[in-house]
């Protein structure tokens, strides 16, 4: 079956406590002197201690002073974040540009055309055969849900070696003069970075040999839910000044009444249950997410630990955040041999993408050799 073979993230290097970017956007956001207790709150309850910004922080208020300009930073620091996240992927999967088939890029933060992976294509040395495959509009499942879509095609192209990219700078889409909370809340939880995955179909997964001998993750198989009636759960309102963001409270609610079903029934498709999950991969939509998420699933705190953890130190990054997890648990908490996982995230529509992963079965001593490209 299709495997994942590498995943790396990659950050902007201005990176900021807390309490120091809820002075500064208190000011661009022209927030009234009376609300600033208000802000001060949100942003205090956002379980976020540090985050990455596309830019300085003094360069905000004239990078979002309009839509054009945000945009174009987007265009900027988004290639350059994509190339580093891309770049260090195929490296540590032992692979080269060439040897990619397709990529698949995920973006809700701002509008490139030519896209972003097709803008890379003038950085490092793709084929000109090269297949894309931009999808825009999926939000914080962007990822879970680009996992799932490679995985499908994978299962066509045994041969194939694919590349996901997923690119957010949620700050370039900071509403001036909003102080409506949707625009608070928004300012205190999200951050900015980018992630690849690389994915390798079941023959080129069995052919190539990673760096070190190491074996790829299994990708099993995915769910996609849609949940009626909530459109105006989450989403963006787009308007003259850009992104206007949308963020319905009823989001914990709808995890607590919908993710415990969906979740069993993917696993039951494969006669597992909650309790046969090692290791849960989840987006950090927030504090009040994480809690519905692990009373639903009926786990305890550290089972999403790496997912608190993310959320505290880069914020949530959309579709970015859930690769950052998966690749700090790969690298931070490696699963138990031959363990399942499951990789999942919510998102505008209102919907749930879940991947069932496997981890690798133990390899005898001495197994492994020099890697060998997959392409």
């Amino acid at each position: 079956m299709p495997a994942i073979a590498a995943v790396r993230g990659a950050l902007p290097r201005h990176r900021y406590p807390q309490h120091e970017l809820t002075a500064a956007l208190a000011r661009v956001v022209g927030l009234d002197p009376g609300r600033t207790g208000v802000l001060e709150r949100l942003h205090a309850n956002a379980g976020v201690d540090t985050r990455h910004l596309a830019l300085p922080l003094e360069d905000y208020e004239q990078a979002t002073r309009d839509f054009g300009t945000a945009n174009d930073a987007f265009i900027k620091v988004g290639t350059d974040l994509a190339e580093e996240a891309v770049t260090d992927a195929l490296a540590a999967a032992g692979l080269r540009p060439q040897d990619v088939d397709l990529v698949v890029s995920t973006t809700v933060t701002g509008l490139a055309v030519p896209s972003l992976e097709a803008r890379l294509m003038a950085r490092l040395p793709f084929r000109p055969d090269l297949r894309r495959m931009p999808l825009v509009g999926l939000g914080c499942v962007g990822g879970a849900a680009g996992v799932a879509r490679v995985r499908e095609w994978l299962a066509g192209e045994p041969d194939g070696v694919a590349v996901l990219l997923a690119v957010e700078l949620c700050s370039l889409t900071l509403q001036q003069d909003d102080g409506s909370t949707a625009n608070l809340v928004a300012s205190g939880l999200f951050g900015d970075g980018a992630a690849a995955v690389v994915m390798l179909g079941d023959s080129a997964a069995e052919r190539h040999t990673l760096p070190g001998g190491a074996a790829p993750v299994q990708v099993v198989s995915s769910r996609s839910r849609m949940y009626a009636d909530t459109a105006g759960a989450m989403g963006w309102d787009v308007g003259a000044s850009g992104l206007r963001i949308v963020l319905g409270t009823e989001v914990p609610d709808l995890v607590r009444e919908h993710v415990r079903e969906d979740v069993d029934q993917h696993l039951g498709q494969h006669g597992l249950r909650r309790a046969d999950i090692g290791w849960w991969v989840a987006h950090p939509g927030g504090p009040k997410v994480l809690q519905a998420l692990a009373a639903t699933l009926e786990v305890d705190d550290e089972a999403l630990g790496v997912t608190w953890r993310s959320l505290r130190r880069i914020g949530n990054l959309s579709s970015v955040s859930v690769l950052h997890v998966l690749a700090d648990t790969l690298a931070d908490h490696p699963p138990a041999p031959g363990s399942h996982g499951l990789l999942m995230a919510m998102g505008p529509g209102f919907c749930l993408e879940t991947v069932l992963l496997r981890a690798p079965a133990a390899q005898p001593e001495g197994a492994g050799s020099q890697p060998e490209a997959a392409g």
